[in-house]
């Protein structure tokens, strides 16, 4: 005997517009790290390496937690998930506003990171009380205020820790997070759960990926001082191995693993891991050093801006990242995946190589740092279609998380490394890096980059009738 589920309760525009003001404060909250890393890394005493971690653990955790909130979404309610989540990034955009420290700051933004769970679940939410139509609608619009949340934080953060402080530029968003879950939890009705598998969670999976992912931060952060730490940076490199194993054994025994790793047998899948990899590590290479440059106060090299001047610099970069979807599904239907990425790596390489050769002037890296945007936006966008394209319907979500678990592998090679190579050119009592060390930096992940070449020749073209 089977039990009928009550349709939906239907919202109105009240309900949506609630929803576009937690993914407008949302998308602030989440932006305001980007354009003062500098200033954080002189009030906070930082090395660079240390300021690359600040700039990825948000994207770590949210990898972490987005598969998980789908699950539990779906076994208790998007809403009453979504909230509770909502609930965990107030508390952290508290923690980071109070701070005293970057540990203090970094838990902080470890709980921040549950925005990016929150997200797609916003999207379940709208997709259960509305009509198709109306629905794609909602979802575009929330899609584009969180999208304008991350601008919005990225031009005000500066001028708020300069004239208030660092503290201010979390504690702002974090009030408005806070006054938009409490609206969204009154005008939002709560869905029914769905119908979940009998699987369960894969909690082991999920906690030794959370603990290879969180050494191999360390391990990439401490590697510049190895000299004077070398056991300690032995004993890290042991236990990333001992997590490493151990994840790769419990998720090839679990009944229903979070990350699905025998789907990497398969040539579309891994090919398209690899060149996530590789994009990502240049791009968070370009995110980290392109800020510093802007800040560097060299001679002959850097700019000494601020952080409100920073912002503005970035800015362009924010936008061309935000055009590069829409972009690069069009190009991906008309041409298709391979010539996307094609395409997405030439650029790039381009990118990152020209402002290793050039960087004299403000407009040579907001250029550069367009091209790289926009060609990691592409790049991402191809993937994912072609990924979940090449799977069959029910394997689309774990295809996805091999994905994501890729880009933020790559996202923190790319970003631990900038910082290392900052800290290991910064001679010793000095605050000023070498200009070669950053010179270094962006010829890296340019040839690193334009190595995917190689795999893309052996991409199907991925053309639809």
């Amino acid at each position: 005997m089977t039990t009928t589920l009550a349709p939906p309760v239907p919202i109105g525009k009240a309900a949506v517009g609630a929803l576009g003001m937690l993914a407008l404060s949302t998308g602030a909250l989440e932006s305001v790290v980007a354009p003062t890393i500098p200033l954080l890394e002189r009030e906070l005493d930082m090395s660079q390496s240390e300021g690359a971690l600040l700039s990825i653990v948000l994207l770590i955790t949210g990898a972490l937690i987005t598969p998980l909130a789908g699950k539990l979404g779906d076994r208790y309610g998007g809403k009453r998930i979504l909230i509770r989540l909502m609930a965990v990034v107030s508390v952290g955009g508290t923690v980071s506003a109070l701070a005293p420290n970057l540990p203090v700051l970094l838990v902080g933004q470890v709980l921040q990171g549950a925005m990016i769970g929150a997200l797609p679940l916003s999207f379940i939410v709208v997709r259960e009380h509305l009509p198709a139509g109306e629905s794609k609608v909602a979802i575009g619009v929330v899609s584009g205020l969180f999208v304008g949340g991350s601008m919005v934080g990225m031009l005000s953060a500066g001028p708020v820790a300069e004239q208030l402080s660092r503290h201010w530029m979390f504690a702002l968003p974090t009030v408005a997070v806070i006054g938009a879950t409490l609206l969204v939890n009154r005008l939002m009705p709560t869905d029914p759960p769905g119908r979940s598998d009998d699987s369960g969670i894969d909690w082991p999976g999920l906690l030794l990926l959370s603990g290879m992912l969180t050494t191999l931060m360390l391990v990439l952060a401490l590697a510049p001082e190895a000299g004077s730490q070398p056991l300690a940076l032995v004993a890290l490199v042991l236990v990333l191995a001992a997590f490493a194993t151990g994840w790769v054994r419990v998720e090839r025994r679990a009944a229903a693993p979070m990350i699905d790793l025998r789907m990497l047998a398969r040539p579309a899948i891994w090919k398209a891991c690899v060149l996530t990899f590789v994009i990502c590590l240049g791009a968070t290479m370009a995110v980290y050093l392109i800020p510093q440059l802007f800040d560097e106060r060299g001679d002959g090299y850097g700019f000494g801006a601020g952080a409100t001047e920073i912002g503005f610099y970035l800015l362009p970069g924010a936008v061309a990242a935000t055009l590069a979807g829409p972009l690069g599904g069009i190009g991906e239907r008309r041409f298709g995946s391979r010539a996307v990425v094609n395409t997405g790596v030439v650029m790039m390489t381009v990118g990152l190589l020209a402002v290793a050769a050039v960087h004299t002037e403000v407009w040579h890296l907001v250029v550069g740092k367009m091209l790289i945007a926009l060609a990691n936006g592409l790049c991402v966008t191809a993937m994912m279609t072609s990924t979940a394209t090449a799977v069959d319907r029910g394997d689309t979500g774990i295809a996805t998380s091999l994905i994501l678990v890729s880009r933020v592998v790559g996202s923190a090679v790319g970003g631990q490394l900038g910082g290392a190579l900052l800290t290991a050119g910064t001679p010793s009592g000095s605050k000023v890096a070498a200009e070669s060390a950053y010179v270094t930096g962006f010829v890296i992940a340019g040839v690193v980059v334009s190595l995917a070449l190689f795999v893309t020749r052996t991409m199907s073209k991925g053309v639809k009738a």
